[in-house]
């Protein structure tokens, strides 16, 4: 979307989402989640070393402030990563360089992109977005945003507040040491199961977030969330569950508010 005389700069942040496989990124108009530029995208460089991924960073930053035609110092830039993030310090890596494991990765950013950056983890951004522009919009309660892909993420969010890190993928539940790995989406397609039988492995799953958390909303994103339809009602739990918006876009839209709101 080109930008236009409405999107003023101090209303504008960059949102940049890092995944296993590609690297996008835009200009987001923090007060609607809108992106105001194309979704820029970089192929995540072959194993995904901090060196390769800042240097993807730069070029999709580059891109966005080219087309927007705005020098680096007027907009904040927020960094999503498939890791738990403390304070700026990458602990885990996803399909990224085990390199990344124990990394000041705010000051590496911040060394090669100039300014300041947030670092945050890519569910965290993905179901804050769906908190502040998607489905959860205007709640106050408590919602759990959980991102069904290769694994499964997680964001809880109480009155519009984030608790950072929360991994509830990785519940050990009903003898599975690792629960994502036995119902995530990608586990659905890689044993080719029909939506009735993978939503019976979730039904635990969510039932045991039911107990542990007591939330009033489920958010069900995730590139399968476009077919919610098609399996959301075999997920038997008493607390409503709802299919994510912002699909795509919700990484970028959400490191880009985080940042915004100085997230560090």
């Amino acid at each position: 979307m080109a930008k236009t005389p409405a999107h003023r700069s101090e209303h504008l942040a960059i949102g940049i989402d890092v995944g296993g496989t590609g690297i996008k990124g835009g200009a987001v108009d923090v007060r609607t989640g809108e992106l105001v530029t194309a979704r820029h995208k970089e192929t995540t460089p072959k194993g995904g070393s901090p060196v390769d991924i800042v240097a993807a960073v730069q070029q999709v930053r580059a891109s966005i402030l080219s087309e927007l035609d705005m020098k680096a110092r007027h907009l904040r830039v927020g960094v999503c990563l498939p890791s738990v993030v403390r304070h700026g310090v990458t602990s885990t890596a996803a399909n990224i360089s085990p390199d990344w494991i124990g990394l000041d990765a705010a000051a590496l950013f911040a060394d090669e992109l100039g300014g300041t950056v947030s670092i945050m983890n890519d569910a965290d951004a993905a179901g804050y977005a769906e908190v502040v522009y998607g489905a959860a919009k205007g709640r106050t309660d408590t919602v759990i945003v959980t991102t069904l892909g290769t694994g499964i993420g997680s964001a809880l969010v109480h009155n519009g507040q984030l608790f950072p890190n929360t991994e509830l993928g990785h519940l050990e539940l009903d003898g599975h040491a690792d629960y994502e790995r036995y119902a995530s989406a990608k586990v659905r397609e890689r044993e080719d199961l029909g939506f009735e039988d993978w939503a019976a492995r979730l039904v635990p799953y969510y039932r045991k977030l039911e107990q542990l958390f007591s939330p009033d909303l489920f958010v069900v994103s995730g590139g399968v969330s476009k077919r919610a339809d098609e399996f959301l009602h075999f997920v038997d739990v008493t607390t409503p569950l709802v299919a994510a918006k912002l699909r795509n876009n919700a990484g970028i839209a959400g490191a880009a508010r985080l940042a915004s709101d100085g997230w560090e």
